[in-house]
């Protein structure tokens, strides 16, 4: 099935903010029927960086997520700023949430984090050689602690549910499957 059939009637933007925009479409399915609400979180996407040492350790985060109202252990990421592309997005992040710079920072590939009800894409990098540069440069809403853990720990972290945020669960595995 390469063509979905699905027509866009009509489309509005319910919610249109810094931090998220909403998007209300009529859709009109092959079969002719009509949904009159389907709603669509837009953005620009985020990156996920896979930050390692020359010691063999990742560097990690832990910080408060209120959506989930707790706190994760996770690799870093943070959404794509307008007008900005992922791979700068990627050296961002990595220096303004743990002060690290690294040797090298790659693009690995991109995923659809949540093609229901989104459009956004999560792309992956990994950044080798990764090292103390600074000072982290945290946002108003971020109150981040770096954790380094030794590479070969990561499975028995996610193992445990100690990294459980899918998209970071997804990442690590997929680097760990070879890709380091």
């Amino acid at each position: 099935m390469d063509e979905p059939g699905w027509q866009v009637a009509d489309s509005s933007y319910v919610l249109d903010s810094p931090y998220l925009r909403i998007r209300r479409d009529r859709i009109v399915l092959p079969d002719g029927s009509e949904i009159e609400d389907y709603y669509v979180r837009e953005s620009r996407g985020y990156v996920i960086v896979f930050a390692l040492t020359d010691d063999g350790s990742v560097v990690l985060v832990r910080q408060y997520k209120h959506g989930i109202g707790k706190v994760l252990l996770e690799l870093v990421a943070g959404a794509i700023d307008e007008g900005e592309d992922a791979h700068e997005t990627a050296r961002r992040e990595l220096a303004e949430e743990t002060g690290y710079a690294a040797r090298s920072i790659d693009y690995v590939r991109s995923f659809v984090t949540d093609p229901t009800n989104a459009n956004t894409i999560a792309h992956l990098f990994v950044a080798r050689g990764a090292y103390p540069a600074g000072e982290q440069h945290l946002d108003a809403t971020e109150d981040i602690t770096v954790v380094l853990a030794p590479l070969d720990a990561l499975r028995e972290l996610l193992r445990s549910g100690a990294i459980e945020s899918m998209p970071h669960v997804g990442a690590i595995y997929f680097m760990l499957d070879g890709r380091i």
